[in-house]
């Protein structure tokens, strides 16, 4: 019994270890990125929470810039969440074709203002539990609106840069992949303090579109290549895991 007492308090001592070790290098990374982007903020153009809730929609499989080309169109067509959900599905589809998947946002788009209309009194919840009521609204669009607009630190926007990013920089290490979202969010609140969980979102987003992206990760102009475990890897495959990892750098 002793024995296996000792071998315990071993494993439990590792573990503390592993996890004050896992902390600290992600505040040094946390720091790096607050130089690096100090005004690191959400791309998605809005003026209100529900400007914000239909561009985040909008988001999936698309990018900023498209989405902020068809925006403007879409709102001063449809400026309340009213007008939206008595809108012509063909003529919404019309404005946002470009975004890709175009039906089924607009499906989304629709039932979405309807919802915040009967159930909301036509505001945009702020709430996890009351926004996930929505069609088309999952965690991640939930933790953009909270974080960004309502100044809610709920968690962690896990979009395809921030679950590469968290895998290049071993920030994750219960997630399977790059796509694990939910164990990569709840990976990434254990190490980064929760008054930083949406400017570490949005930090992790610029940098990986303008530094570390997918496929050629520009490692040699990364000041965050001291950190990161994955750096100069020839192992990067195309989802942007490294399939051997070296030893994380301190």
């Amino acid at each position: 019994m002793a024995k296996k007492s000792v071998s315990r308090k071993k494993m439990v001592s590792s573990d503390e270890s592993a996890a004050k070790g896992r902390k600290a290098r992600a505040r040094k990374i946390l720091a790096a990125l607050h130089e690096l982007y100090p005004e690191a903020e959400c791309a998605l153009h809005h003026a209100s929470a529900l400007q914000l809730l239909i561009s985040t929609i909008l988001s999936a499989q698309s990018t900023d810039v498209n989405v902020n080309k068809v925006t403007p169109v879409l709102f001063k067509r449809y400026p309340t969440a009213n007008a939206l959900a008595g809108a012509r599905a063909t003529d919404v589809e019309k404005i946002v074709k470009s975004t890709g998947f175009f039906r089924q946002k607009t499906k989304s788009i629709i039932g979405t203002c309807k919802a915040i209309v009967e159930n909301f009194g036509g505001e945009v919840p702020d709430t996890m539990e009351a926004l996930t009521t929505l069609p088309g609204v999952a965690r991640k669009t939930a933790n953009v609106l909270l974080g960004t607009w309502f100044e809610k630190n709920v968690g962690v926007v896990v979009d395809t840069h921030i679950g590469r990013l968290s895998h290049r920089l071993d920030l994750t290490w219960t997630s399977k992949d790059s796509k694990d979202a939910v164990k990569i969010e709840q990976d990434l609140m254990q190490v980064i303090p929760q008054k930083e969980w949406t400017f570490v979102g949005h930090a992790l987003i610029w940098h990986g579109r303008r530094v570390c992206s997918a496929r050629k990760p520009n490692c040699e102009g990364c000041t965050l290549n001291k950190l990161c475990p994955s750096a100069f890897s020839p192992d990067l495959n195309g989802h942007g895991d490294a399939k051997k990892r070296g030893r994380s750098r301190n």
